[in-house]
């Protein structure tokens, strides 16, 4: 870390800068919003009590005063079970109306919702339930708890609100420990960088086909159309058919996925046949997008602004947002600085690479029960992010490679030391390496070199079936090449991995 730290000019963003002020820190706050989720709940609940709030693909239809009795009620039963202000409330909910009851229903209880990975293995949930200390469990196919109606009282911005769990390069899932002010704070961001304003109400509506675990999903759209009185419509399983179907039927005006799932939508030799005119803000994120894919989607989705997001758990979400206008001009960049998000490249080199590192009212407040792990994330109020980037003159943010071992496969992040830990554990496995393997419609998919032991045979079939359990199944390696000789390495003990990726021949893939 270098001594001094200095944001980086904002350049050409063209956000406004409305509400916006700096406290004794120097850091950027927007100075009108709700004093916390409860209260932007209930100004909805008096300001439309009957407009739709949210929508099950093949489930219920909910308006705004039915969620709220319905929450209330929630954590009702959740007091009368014993839940605490403060207490952490676990959501193994499959996504859908109930999850939206689960969450809520622990902010009501003046409990902190912790939303929980349903693709994890069973060893990697029972640790974040453990870890998080819950409570209490809304354990999948199990009915929501139900009592008096309880709304809790005095919950203001700095209050914790919520922990998302993200995978480290330990291997062991980190809770980010997120505010009040942090989810509300990434709502604006949200409105700012897709370009409308709190006043839309019912005209947004958008299509949640993401996990409502991930911040995408629940920061960046469920909260983003509560923020602005419009309708989340959640599809609980990705079926491309039923997601363009849903466009059509719900009226969707809002559309945020992976790149992954618009290439796999124009590629169904009936997507021409439905109606997209009427979506008006199409977004993607994670990472640059390819200008021909860009191209496409301007095609596809004719009325709608592109926008390319990025962000982290650590940062509830959003911390840059590259606008329409220069969607395809700089789909190499993921645009600019949100109003309140400070960036600063630390350590660049001649080039003016360096780690990226953030700060602002949606960082998030550090890891829970991780004090060594935060100490190593967080000086101070800066983050570190785990990108190397660089950002020009006129503010745009290049990403040019992970600090962090990971594999982005579809949206989901795939930490290789984690999986070259459970590869580790297999009998004759003497050495691996794990490696990201280009995919045309996941983006990354998940490959692995491994090195038998002497006098053992690996078959990788089987290597994959022992994995199962101990790994997420997006986890495990679609591609498993077995060598016949040492991992190269550096001076240092590292392991080569870009000769690796160059070298490799793959084959098919396993499954």
């Amino acid at each position: 870390m270098s001594e001094q730290i200095t944001p980086h000019p904002v350049g050409k963003a063209p956000w406004s800068t409305d509400g916006i002020e700096r406290d004794a820190d120097g850091i950027a706050h927007y100075t009108e919003l709700p004093a916390s989720l409860i209260a932007l709940f209930q100004e909805q609940v008096e300001q439309r009590p009957d407009a739709e709030c949210i929508i099950e693909v093949g489930g219920g239809r909910m308006t705004y005063r039915e969620v709220w009795d319905a929450a209330a009620r929630v954590a009702g039963g959740l007091r009368a079970a014993g839940v605490q202000d403060g207490d952490r409330v676990a959501i193994l909910t499959p996504a859908g109306n109930d999850w939206v009851l689960a969450f809520w229903g622990a902010l009501l209880a003046g409990a902190v919702a912790v939303p929980v990975n349903t693709r994890f293995a069973q060893p990697e949930i029972d640790y974040v339930l453990e870890d998080c200390g819950a409570s209490f469990v809304f354990g999948a196919g199990e009915p929501l708890p139900n009592g008096d109606p309880y709304v809790a009282e005095g919950k203001d911005l700095q209050d914790l609100a919520g922990i998302f769990y993200t995978s480290g390069t330990t291997g062991r899932p980190k809770g980010a420990q997120t505010t009040h002010e942090a989810f509300l704070t990434n709502t604006e961001n949200m409105c700012r960088g897709m370009g409308f304003d709190r006043t839309i109400g019912a005209d947004y509506r958008t299509l949640i086909s993401v996990p409502l675990f991930h911040v995408t999903g629940c920061n960046s759209q469920l909260l983003v159309a509560m923020y602005v009185g419009g309708a989340s419509v959640i599809l609980p399983e990705l079926n491309v058919i039923t997601l363009m179907q849903t466009i059509v039927d719900e009226r969707i005006s809002a559309v945020t996925t992976v790149p992954a799932v618009y290439k796999l939508m124009m590629l169904n030799p009936e997507f021409s046949s439905y109606d997209m005119s009427g979506v008006r803000w199409v977004g993607y994120g994670g990472a640059p997008i390819a200008p021909a894919l860009v191209h496409q989607l301007r095609e596809a989705f004719p009325q709608a602004g592109l926008k390319n997001g990025f962000g982290m758990t650590e940062s509830a979400s959003l911390m840059t947002v590259l606008p329409d206008q220069f969607a395809a001009d700089h789909a190499d960049t993921v645009g600019f600085a949100m109003p309140v998000v400070d960036l600063a490249i630390d350590l660049p080199d001649e080039s003016g690479v360096g780690e990226l590192l953030a700060r602002g009212p949606n960082i998030t407040t550090g890891y829970w029960n991780k004090p060594d792990a935060t100490l190593d994330a967080f000086d101070g109020d800066w983050l570190h992010t785990g990108d190397l980037a660089r950002i020009d003159d006129d503010g745009f943010v290049r990403i040019v490679d992970r600090a962090k071992d990971m594999i982005n496969r579809g949206g989901e992040n795939v930490y290789c030391v984690e999986v070259e830990n459970a590869l580790a554990a297999i009998p004759g496995v003497a050495e691996s390496a794990v490696i990201a393997v280009p995919d045309e419609v996941m983006g990354e998919k998940v490959g692995a070199v491994v090195v038998p032991a002497p006098g053992a045979e690996l078959d990788p079939k089987d290597i994959v079936r022992q994995l199962e359990g101990a790994l997420a199944d997006f986890k495990i390696p679609q591609f498993i090449h077995i060598a016949g000789e040492p991992l190269p390495r550096n001076p240092g003990g590292k392991v080569l991995k870009p000769g690796l990726r160059k070298q490799t021949q793959w084959g098919a893939p396993l499954r």
